[in-house]
């Protein structure tokens, strides 16, 4: 593997965990897809670092339980905002 993707996959789990951040949070902040974020932390960190990679895969878990809950709150919000 390269050495650059071996790199971005540590910076992506790093990130992931010390912003708690969602996927697409850290593909705007990376430039880089939501499939790449997801390869690099599921497969890829895997083989470089096994630790790392279970600290952001319990982040990205979190986040996607809860992620409904935020989808319902925007939509609130959006609403709140348009009738006044």
């Amino acid at each position: 593997m390269k050495d650059y993707i071996e790199e971005r996959a540590i910076s992506i789990a790093n990130y992931i965990i010390d912003n708690n951040a969602t996927v697409r949070q850290t593909a705007k902040k990376f430039g880089i897809s939501k499939s790449t974020v997801h390869k690099d932390v599921a497969e890829r960190l895997l083989h470089i670092n096994p630790a790392l990679a279970r600290q952001a895969r319990v982040v990205l878990d979190i986040n996607k339980s809860e992620r409904h809950i935020r989808g319902g709150m925007a939509t609130k919000e959006k609403y709140l905002h348009q009738h006044m």
